[in-house]
């Protein structure tokens, strides 16, 4: 009988001499995930599809060289903050703080440096038949212009049903801002192929509209009547190339930020529902977020190239970040990203892929 599995293997040593590794976990169902050191990166998720065959439904690159100097943070754990902060500037308790700027005069992902650029330190654990991986990092004080020193531990666990879980959690030794997430790059028909004709869900009525810079605009707007009401399943490409709607023709797609919640929830709520033209994978995304940004890979230009030498381009696939408001730290109104000493943030993420019908033969 199969059963839960994880083993490493060298992946490479980045430029300052730091050892990575590749860990593969594989579940009882078949399913599997392999998670790089460097930067957390979530370099292959594999899961079977109706008729069992399980193949890799994220992007990835071929080399830590390519994840180092050339990713658009591809599959990577993102801080310390997810999504962008105006100007890189921000107040905290009435002291001004700086963040470099890297994306058109705003600090983007947690700045230049960000979680995803750095070597974790891994501990592997079974249980049953759910395995998991614990990746840990200490952030100093002042890094990126962050205030607190912060320890966090990032574990990715998959369970016996192939569910993909990332459990995130921190503690920090002065108040300080915080944003969590993976930036994993989902086609769940491993084809090569765009996913404009990926049917995608979500559960949320309202979203932020953005300048041309990617900040919000200001308060939180409806989806209804608009390219961002997803409330019930839609082919992508009906948004994506809404070409009349200002916010999807300056970013070229989506690259917005749904609103899940007024605040970061105890338990996962279903945040989305992805699934392939022919219902043949799905994958239901849960999470105790209040926001969930989703990006429709609109910079992708066939540079890169996965493991096989396939191009990756535009469209080629769908992120489903989930995290706290883009630049929350300057809006009160938005729900509060703040981490203060004694207490420990928390997230919960869950990528499910529930076992669709087999396909009826056809006749003869």
């Amino acid at each position: 009988m199969p059963r839960a599995t994880i083993h490493a293997r060298p992946f490479g040593t980045t430029p300052t001499g730091e050892e990575v590794a590749l860990w593969r976990l594989t579940s009882p169902s078949g399913a599997y995930a392999e998670i790089l050191t460097y930067g957390g990166i979530l370099h292959a998720l594999g899961v079977p599809d109706a008729t069992g065959r399980t193949e890799n439904v994220v992007l990835s690159l071929p080399s830590l060289d390519q994840y180092a100097e050339k990713s658009p943070y591809v599959g990577a754990l993102i801080g310390r903050y997810a999504n962008r902060i105006a100007h890189g500037r921000f107040t905290l308790d009435g002291t001004p703080h700086d963040v470099p700027a890297n994306d058109r005069g705003h600090a983007l992902h947690g700045g230049p440096a960000g979680f995803d650029a750095r070597v974790w330190e891994a501990h592997p654990h079974t249980a049953g038949d759910t395995v998991e991986l614990r990746l840990r990092l200490h952030s100093p004080h002042g890094d990126m212009g962050f205030p607190g020193a912060l320890d966090v531990t990032a574990t990715y666990s998959l369970d016996a049903d192939g569910t993909l879980a990332l459990d995130c959690t921190a503690t920090t030794d002065r108040p300080t801002v915080l944003s969590l997430s993976n930036h994993a790059y989902f086609n769940l028909a491993a084809d090569g192929e765009d996913v404009l004709d990926h049917t995608l869900q979500v559960d949320g009525d309202a979203y932020l509209p953005v300048d041309a810079t990617g900040i919000p605009l200001g308060p939180i707007a409806p989806v209804t009547g608009t390219p961002f009401d997803l409330t019930t399943p839609r082919a992508l490409r009906t948004g994506v190339l809404a070409a009349d709607d200002v916010q999807i023709r300056d970013a070229r797609g989506y690259d917005h930020c749904w609103v899940l919640g007024s605040r970061e929830s105890a338990a996962p709520r279903r945040a989305a529902r992805l699934s392939t033209p022919d219902g043949a994978r799905t994958m239901e995304v849960w999470t105790t977020a209040p926001g969930l940004q989703v990006y429709t890979a609109n910079q992708l230009d066939g540079t890169l190239t996965d493991p096989s030498g396939r191009p990756l381009g535009r469209h080629g696939a769908v992120c489903l970040e989930t995290q706290h408001l883009p630049d929350a730290p300057n809006r009160p109104a938005y729900p509060s990203p703040v981490l203060r000493p004694g207490t420990t943030g928390h997230r919960r993420t869950e990528f499910r892929f529930p076992r669709p019908a087999s396909p009826t033969p056809t006749a003869d």
